[in-house]
């Protein structure tokens, strides 16, 4: 079976909760299905599934908030995740300042050393960061699952625009499927994409 990593991509302070400057209020519906594949990887044996935290650290003076306003400033409150989905000390930590978990880290240097082929997206926000993510992936050569109730963005029409342009390129599926997928033996990524470009 193929080597898996499961992206949780920004479940941060500035993001996710009623305190949150950049609130996503999906987010918070998605920590419990969050919580459950967090449970179902630490309790299983062997390495072929990683759990792997995206966190958004800016630094001050970022470029990034020339667009979007002050958030996820490195060392900062807003930066850090929220307690429900803290890491564990075994469970890589990849900081980022742009949207993409690629762009700039060494998140595919990490996958590669792991000899993971296949990265499954959670977290917030699923037509942005998600979404950006997803495209660089793909552009690495790796396979892309999407799990529909482990994402979310600020409004449920914005996720439906985003799983739907996922769905081109990525297997979109929901938690419990991806799970049963393992626990058959089955390969969760296969019939992902858009072979027949039926995607509208």
């Amino acid at each position: 079976m193929a080597k898996h990593a499961i992206l949780v991509i920004d479940m941060l302070n500035d993001f996710v909760g009623e305190k949150a400057p950049l609130r996503c209020p999906g987010g918070e519906t998605i920590i419990p299905d969050l919580q459950k594949i967090f449970e179902w990887v630490r309790g299983r044996e062997g390495d072929d599934i990683h759990l792997v935290h995206i966190q958004e650290a800016h630094r001050k003076n970022d470029a990034d908030f020339r667009v979007r306003p002050l958030h996820a400033v490195k060392g900062t409150w807003g930066s850090d995740f929220i307690p429900e989905l803290y890491p564990q000390e075994d469970e890589y930590i990849v900081q980022k300042r742009r949207h993409s978990g690629f762009a700039h880290t060494d998140l595919d240097l990490y996958l590669k050393e792991e000899g993971i082929d296949t990265v499954v997206l959670t977290g917030v926000w699923t037509n942005v960061c998600v979404r950006s993510t997803a495209t660089d992936a793909l552009a690495n050569a790796y396979k892309v699952i999407t799990l529909s109730d482990g994402t979310a963005s600020k409004t449920e029409e914005m996720h439906e625009y985003g799983l739907n342009d996922l769905s081109i390129f990525t297997k979109v599926m929901t938690v419990d499927q991806y799970i049963q997928a393992w626990e058959n033996d089955e390969d969760p990524w296969v019939g992902g994409g858009d072979a027949q470009n039926k995607v509208k």
